[in-house]
């Protein structure tokens, strides 16, 4: 082989070998390239793997915090824990049920959930008989996320509407108040508004004692509260309230009231105000029903003021039961003529201007005692001022802005001065009870109690004469319709005309008496009144005589067996008389 071809082979031989290492390195790095795009890849889709992990534990997590939280409410709605608060059960002294709690529930709307509110409305319609349309509608279409549709829902009614199935509306537990009672105690117990806050009569105490301070700080809880227990005696409210509400009837009359009274402890056993209202559905009774005249009412007491007068006069020691007046002569004064209505003309005795009620011998003693002592016995007696108890529904009593001797002459016989019945019935007390006045209260009381927040405005001996004359006016007098066989019923009528446009209206009348029982240890006070009695049936009402006096004979004939007074009876069977 020749110089040139071996240079020739040699050639080619290197070549082939150069062109293998190339196609070599070449190969090497695709696969580098392969591999490292290969890692790019999975980390990318582990990546990914991790983003989706991470949104649906977030997902997961809210659903969960959604599922245990509460429902959002308007700053106007109570939470569900307020709105399941317990108030404290109201019961009688005996421990009878007065006012309770009972669960319920409450209709809702979540407006931005509801699709169709015409056909919300439609449905509802169905089992609401009642629904306001025109202010559904515009709840549904607010733009709140919460509204409620109807309170208080009876269990027929919550069952018919979840039947319907409609989607954005729910239930929310709550607490309705009931009073097993209704009417018998109304004015006493009183009643709560819709989100059971205490408005009237004890509920509404019971809340100013702290419980509505609790509930606005939400410190109330649903756990049963210990009952509050009253001074009245359900059986004797109920025999109170009948014999009311019958002499409305009976007298056709506007307003009729009672009360019984314990002299020696101030407690209210029985009070009833006509007309009333049923504290289940207090809106049926309007503004008339809500009126309780009894503490919250001022009218001219009449006759049963000149109790007072001549309490004032023998306890101020310028007469006694033996003194007598002159009342043949009528008085003329500034422009008006006293006179008696069936006057006697003549000289009559202390118990005899008692019995035949002279306004004549009633104004002489107011003038033996002078103007400032006639304003101060008063005020002693609590006459003149608002009175202090737990009833919040209390008036302030209305006097002359200046006593002259004109004002202390008819205030002597009930006229000037207006003041409630219950306060009338509370000095009345003093009058017996050996001259103790006593604050009336709505809630039990012992004789121990009472001694202590007890203010002597009477001597013993005056209270004594007082005891006889009551007792004397119900055997020979006006009280004589009152009188009770076996009970020693002894009171003062007092029939006063009422002011009409500034006058006095001689045709109508309001009449009260003021009672005691039993006279020989008086144990309770009775009071009662009939506002405006018609006459025109020959019913003889327009004299307390007639109206009020035999409501008191009723009220004890009932009540004086629970009350645990007996009767006395001589041997014969007739009643015993006093001795004094």
């Amino acid at each position: 082989m020749s110089f040139l071809s071996r240079i020739m082979v040699l050639k080619s031989r290197a070549h082939f070998s150069s062109g293998s290492r190339g196609r070599a390195s070449e190969a090497a790095s695709f696969e580098g390239t392969r591999k490292r795009k290969s890692a790019q890849a999975k980390n990318r889709v582990g990546l990914l793997i991790a983003g989706f992990a991470v949104f649906y534990c977030v997902i997961g997590g809210r659903l969960v915090q959604y599922g245990v939280a509460q429902p959002l409410t308007t700053s106007s709605i109570l939470p569900a824990d307020r709105l399941m608060a317990s108030r404290p059960d109201l019961v009688d002294r005996n421990g009878e049920l007065l006012a309770t709690d009972i669960r319920t529930v409450s209709l809702f709307a979540e407006p931005h959930k509801i699709v169709d509110a015409d056909e919300v409305i439609e449905k509802l319609s169905t089992v609401l008989h009642d629904l306001d349309v025109r202010s559904t509608y515009s709840k549904l279409k607010s733009n709140s996320r919460f509204q409620w549709l109807r309170r208080q829902l009876t269990p027929k009614q919550q069952s018919q509407i979840l039947a319907l199935g409609i989607p954005g509306i729910g239930f929310r537990p709550e607490k309705r108040r009931f009073y097993p009672g209704g009417t018998t105690a109304a004015h006493v117990v009183g009643y709560v508004n819709i989100d059971n806050r205490g408005v009237a009569g004890m509920e509404r105490y019971v809340d100013n004692q702290g419980l509505a301070d609790l509930a606005a700080v939400g410190m109330t809880s649903s756990q049963p509260l210990e009952p509050v227990k009253l001074s009245i005696d359900l059986r004797v409210q109920s025999i109170v309230r009948d014999v009311v509400a019958e002499s409305m009837t009976k007298y056709r009359s506007i307003g009729a009231g009672a009360v019984v009274l314990d002299v020696h402890t101030g407690e209210i056993l029985g009070m009833a105000s006509a007309p009333d209202f049923d504290p289940n559905n207090p809106a049926v009774g309007g503004e008339e029903g809500w009126f309780n005249r009894m503490s919250n009412g001022t009218f001219e007491m009449g006759s049963t003021f000149k109790s007072f007068t001549i309490a004032m006069g023998l306890d101020s020691g310028k007469m006694n039961l033996q003194s007598t007046f002159d009342a043949r002569y009528p008085i003329r004064i500034g422009g008006f003529t006293i006179k008696d209505f069936h006057g006697k003309g003549r000289v009559l005795s202390v118990p005899e201007i008692f019995q035949y009620s002279s306004n004549i011998g009633t104004a002489k003693i107011a003038d033996a005692v002078g103007i400032e002592g006639h304003k101060d016995f008063l005020t002693k007696l609590g006459l003149l001022t608002k009175m202090q108890t737990e009833l919040p529904e209390v008036a302030q009593p209305s006097q002359p802005r200046e006593w002259k001797k004109i004002n202390s002459i008819t205030i002597s016989f009930g006229h000037g001065v207006s003041t409630t019945p219950l306060q009338t019935a509370v000095a009345g007390a003093a009058l017996v009870n050996g001259g103790k006045l006593i604050e009336p209260t709505f809630l039990p009381r012992t004789r121990e109690e009472a001694d202590k927040v007890a203010t002597q405005v009477l001597k013993p001996s005056t209270s004594k004469d007082m005891r006889f004359l009551f007792d004397w006016n119900g055997i020979n007098g006006s009280g004589r319709n009152a009188r009770v066989a076996g009970f020693d019923v002894g009171g003062k009528t007092g029939t006063a005309d009422k002011v009409v446009n500034g006058r006095y209206a001689h045709d109508k009348n309001f009449n009260a008496f003021l009672a005691a029982f039993p006279m020989d240890n008086p144990q309770y006070v009775v009071l009662t009144f009939s506002d405006e009695p018609k006459t025109d049936k020959g019913n003889g009402a327009a004299l307390a005589a007639t109206s009020a006096a035999p409501m008191v004979k009723e009220i004890i004939s009932r009540a004086a067996p629970i009350l645990g007074v007996k009767p006395k009876f001589g041997n014969d069977g007739s009643a015993l008389l006093v001795s004094y």
